[in-house]
């Protein structure tokens, strides 16, 4: 973590974000724009390695944190960091997007419906150079495939012929075809069967550990993050709430948006189900286009003093790698 204008890169970090912004310009009436904070002044690290969970409600600016992250949207304001180096101008841009890579939501509208699954598969190959001929384009494709656990002859079918499992494969392996060092997973298994999610997640892993990759994975579902995760990023409304490891953060949540979040975690013992209180929250999740003046959850926190309505609380560390953004922790 930093603060700003003391930014300095850690080599024991592959990905830095440093106090990352995200604007939209909306249309709110005659000749009249206002600006939705999708993704307000947020910052992270995330090892070589590692996993990093990004974890909160639908619109809460999860998935602009990634796409903003790889440059798919221009940032508002803040600071990439890739092994090191600034992403800044074409030139560190070309690089970073050779090593990272993205693996989308819906495999039903990601892959084109008119290219085969060898030309999607190979697609980055051939944007990045990265083979000299086709008898080693093709290679490298069946290879591709073979990993992600498709059958070779696929490759000459299109998209609209597999299932959604084996689509989001395809997505997979489009996503290794350049050799990546980091991916983002944006909610890879949401549209997916619980046991086809069960089987897409131990693929992931175990593709970590073949090739050493580093991913962000956002989603929705606290229980399959804890699975994949090492560590865990809680998010309100274009806001960081807390970051901690993963079992820290589910065995002790802080911050009184995560407490409400793992209190609504199913438990599979009736007995210690019965036991657990559940935190409804009230009132509903503000608008982006008009967000509460000094800490974002406050209008449905029990905890909400004069304070939190005056000044929005930074990420403070309160013990060793755990991180809230609360005024009354």
């Amino acid at each position: 973590m930093s603060e700003k204008g003391s930014f300095i890169p850690n080599p024991d970090y592959l990905v830095q974000v440093s106090h990352l912004k995200q604007y939209f310009p909306i249309s709110t009436g005659f000749l009249k724009t206002t600006m939705l904070k999708a993704v307000d002044d947020v910052s992270f690290d995330i090892r070589k390695g590692e996993t990093l969970g990004l974890v909160g409600e639908s619109g809460c600016g999860k998935t602009t944190v990634g796409r903003t992250m790889l440059q798919l949207y221009k940032p508002t304001g803040g600071e990439v960091w890739f092994d090191g180096k600034l992403i800044k101008d074409k030139d560190t841009l070309r690089e970073f997007r050779r090593r990272a890579q993205m693996v989308f939501q819906d495999p039903y509208s990601s892959l084109n419906p008119r290219m085969t699954v060898a030309d999607i598969v190979a697609e980055p190959i051939d944007v990045h150079h990265l083979c000299s001929d086709r008898t080693e384009r093709e290679e490298r494709v069946q290879e591709l495939m073979s990993l992600v656990g498709l059958n070779t002859e696929h490759a000459t079918r299109y998209a609209h012929e597999f299932s959604g499992g084996q689509r989001q494969r395809i997505g997979i392996a489009r996503a290794l075809a350049s050799n990546p060092e980091f991916i983002v997973c944006d909610e890879p298994v949401s549209a997916l069967d619980v046991s086809i999610q069960a089987q897409v997640i131990n693929m992931l892993e175990d593709l970590q550990d073949q090739l050493g990759l580093t991913y962000l994975f956002i989603a929705h579902d606290i229980s399959v993050v804890k699975h994949i995760s090492n560590r865990i990023a809680v998010m309100y409304l274009g806001h960081m709430m807390e970051l901690a490891g993963s079992n820290e953060l589910t065995r002790h949540p802080l911050h009184p948006y995560t407490i409400s979040l793992m209190s609504a975690v199913p438990i599979p013992d009736p007995q210690e189900s019965r036991k657990q209180k559940r935190i409804v929250l009230e009132g509903d999740v503000p608008s982006p286009l008009n967000v509460p003046s000094g800490c974002p959850f406050r209008t449905r926190c029990s905890r909400a003093t004069a304070k939190c309505a005056e000044i929005c609380p930074s990420l403070q560390e309160v013990s060793s790698g755990h991180f809230v953004a609360c005024h009354n922790v």
